[in-house]
């Protein structure tokens, strides 16, 4: 039996026109989707301020008064925009003035303080001591260092003053602050020496207090006399008169009256003159009183002197201290002095001091 195939004409056709339909639809509304998110872009676009700025320039026209020559009056006149305005230049602030450093420890600038107070009333033994105890206990404090230089300098020990300034100044300004400055201005500026004026003047009085003798308070001053190199000087000439000065129980200073309390005494005589100097030994002792005396007309205390220069009947030179004691000088002709001259203190007895010395000189032997 022998199959048969189907015709071209009977066999089933293909939805081909439904196909494209179907295809034309989905192109349409993939369009139609697109244009409506485009659309949905713009919208919210559209709805965002923005800000555009322009500038625009202005043509300002400049009238010029007067040309200097022809040919400068002849050249056209340029307008041009104006230039913007300069920048407001903001204030320069003034640097912060560096300050001492503070004493960090308490107790050390109580010392401190104190020692100023001593050396600014002339008492440079108490001031030393303050320092000395605020320095065991701040040993690298620069305030404790800078002030024991200041007090040094003025006592003339100038080694020890500027090894104070040293030590300052190694610690620069981060561990000194301003005292960095003041102690590299003393380094490099050195410290002056008083200078003599004429034949003969006045060198550092060294002081020295006895607070353990038993005739009294005693007080022993070593004045050196000095002669310019090349000077001739008369002995019998030369003389020194020493004004001693107490303080009462009522906080008075009162000059001593009794002569009898001071002896002097020249070291070193004859007078040569071989190492330019020669010293006078004064020894000043108030003796004590009783209760009942003490308790009527009030304590008294040394409180410090004028020592004055003589060369025949002029003054050659002064030295007063405490300083304020100048103001107490006998009103007579006073030669220029040779200079700010402040005295020494000493801690311990001078050479060829004699312990048992008594209070007035001994009686001529007859």
């Amino acid at each position: 039996m022998r199959s048969e195939k189907p015709s071209p004409l009977t066999a089933p056709r293909l939805p081909v026109f439904a196909i494209s339909c179907w295809v034309l639809g989905m192109m349409a509304f993939s369009q139609l989707l697109v244009a409506g998110m485009a659309l949905a872009t713009r919208f919210d676009e559209s709805r965002v301020v923005r800000t555009v700025i322009k500038e625009v320039p202005k043509i300002v026209t400049v009238r010029i008064p007067a040309a200097p020559t022809d040919t400068e009056s002849s050249r056209p006149v340029v307008s041009r925009p104006p230039l913007p305005p300069p920048i407001a230049s903001l204030p320069l602030l003034a640097p912060t003035p560096v300050a001492a450093p503070q004493v960090a420890d308490p107790r050390s600038e109580r010392m401190v303080k104190e020692a100023r107070q001593a050396r600014v009333a002339g008492d440079m033994g108490l001031a030393i001591v303050k320092l000395e105890e605020a320095l065991s206990q701040s040993p690298e404090d620069p305030t404790v260092h800078f002030e024991l230089g200041l007090v040094h300098e003025q006592m003339g020990v100038f080694d020890t003053a500027a090894a104070h300034y040293e030590k300052v100044f190694q610690m620069g300004v981060s561990g000194a602050g301003s005292l960095y400055a003041q102690a590299a201005a003393k380094l490099r500026d050195g410290f002056e020496e008083p200078q003599q004026v004429g034949k003969l003047s006045l060198a550092r009085v060294r002081i020295f207090k006895d607070t353990e003798n038993d005739e009294g308070e005693r007080v022993i001053l070593t004045i050196p006399v000095q002669k310019a190199p090349g000077e001739e000087v008369a002995i019998d000439k030369v003389s020194v008169e020493v004004l001693f000065f107490n303080r009462n129980g009522k906080g008075e200073i009162v000059q001593l009256e009794d002569r009898s309390w001071s002896i002097e005494k020249w070291m070193n005589p004859p007078f040569d003159w071989a190492d330019g100097e020669e010293d006078l030994r004064v020894t000043y002792t108030i003796p004590p009183q009783d209760k009942q005396t003490e308790h009527l007309f009030g304590g008294r205390s040394y409180y410090g002197q004028v020592i004055i220069l003589h060369y025949g009947d002029q003054v050659v030179d002064v030295q007063a201290w405490p300083r304020d004691l100048a103001a107490k000088i006998p009103a007579q002709p006073v030669a220029k002095p040779s200079g700010q001259v402040l005295p020494e203190f000493q801690d311990s007895l001078p050479p060829d001091t004699d312990p048992s010395l008594p209070l007035l000189p001994p009686l001529p032997s007859k």
